[in-house]
């Protein structure tokens, strides 16, 4: 038998990345008439203006003006990750992250981004690299720094930000368990030594993430509830959370209806349930889009505008 050492510990970690087949089985697209279920939740009477998504970009998701954007995304942002500075928190483990600092004086937002599980790891990269180049890349764009200057961070950890059980031996993914995950406590103390270190206005602290890290986006609302400004999850993977802590914090979650990692019926049960605690999450469901959704999120020209609309109080 192989010793328990750091190695099998950080081998069943990387488990983690399999937690995005979820297990609640997907809605039936017979149920909605074959229609797009971000169609059939905007046909709802808007009762309050907190209710109302903010108009897309034109053209269906896979159409040519659409994919215009991503690929015009991908050009525009080359290089910008070197903006990013490298530094660790040493705490009860060392986290490392990345820092963007703004050219810009007096109290400026905060930007959290929790990395989908390609950025696993503690090298200090791949939370910027792969999928996650758009959701570290579009705060820093000029046009975006010129509207809202703001600081971002992008943490990295090497077993996932929900809380998960790495103790059971068996293969497959690990399993969640309730409570506040580890990556997620130590992002939390990063972000409180930014506050302490930076003018950064605790008002407009804004947390999103993708995959692995849409499932840390709630988790990390769950642990420390009207802490955030805004919120905007994609696709984010399971954990014990309904989707209805921090029920006064805005957010706007994203996911593919053909997402074959996550199951799309993940994100429409969290926002249901949201829905029915008297929440007003914004729900956007791309037709046609699988796991990858963060292409089509972080290049929605609204999105920028909406989150740095909404202030804390």
């Amino acid at each position: 038998m192989r010793p328990k050492g750091r190695t099998e510990l950080i081998t069943r970690r990387e488990a983690v990345c399999l937690l995005g087949s979820a297990s609640v089985a997907a809605w039936l697209k017979a149920a909605h008439g074959g229609l797009n279920f971000s169609l059939l939740t905007n046909a709802f009477a808007v009762k309050d203006k907190r209710d109302s998504t903010p108009p897309l970009a034109p053209g269906s998701p896979n159409s040519p003006e659409r994919v215009a954007l991503i690929d015009a995304f991908k050009k525009q942002s080359v290089g910008l990750e070197q903006k990013y500075e490298a530094r660790t928190y040493n705490g009860d483990w060392t986290m490392p992250y990345r820092l963007f600092r703004p050219d810009a004086k007096g109290k400026l937002p905060l930007v959290v981004y929790l990395s989908g599980s390609g950025g696993l790891g503690d090298d200090n990269l791949k939370q910027l690299q792969f999928g996650n180049t758009f959701g570290t890349r579009v705060w820093l764009l000029p046009e975006n720094q010129k509207k809202v200057p703001c600081y971002v961070v992008a943490p990295q950890t090497d077993r996932g930000w929900a809380r998960y059980d790495f103790s059971q031996q068996s293969p497959g993914p690990a399993k969640v368990l309730p409570g506040l995950g580890d990556g997620s406590r130590m992002a939390l103390k990063v972000i409180d030594v930014l506050r302490r270190e930076f003018p950064i206005d605790d008002g407009r602290i804004y947390a999103t993430g993708q995959s692995m890290g849409g499932a840390g986006v709630w988790n990390i609302l769950a642990g420390r509830p009207n802490f955030f400004a805004a919120a905007v999850p994609c696709c984010g993977s399971e954990t014990t959370e309904n989707g209805a802590e921090s029920l006064d914090t805005p957010l706007w979650c994203f996911h593919g209806d053909s997402d074959q990692t996550v199951l799309v019926s993940v994100s429409r049960e969290r926002v249901a349930a949201r829905r029915k605690a008297g929440g007003h999450p914004l729900y956007t469901e791309y037709a046609g889009v699988d796991h990858n959704v963060w292409e089509w999120t972080f290049t929605e020209p609204a999105l920028i505008e909406w989150v740095f609309s909404q202030r804390r109080g």
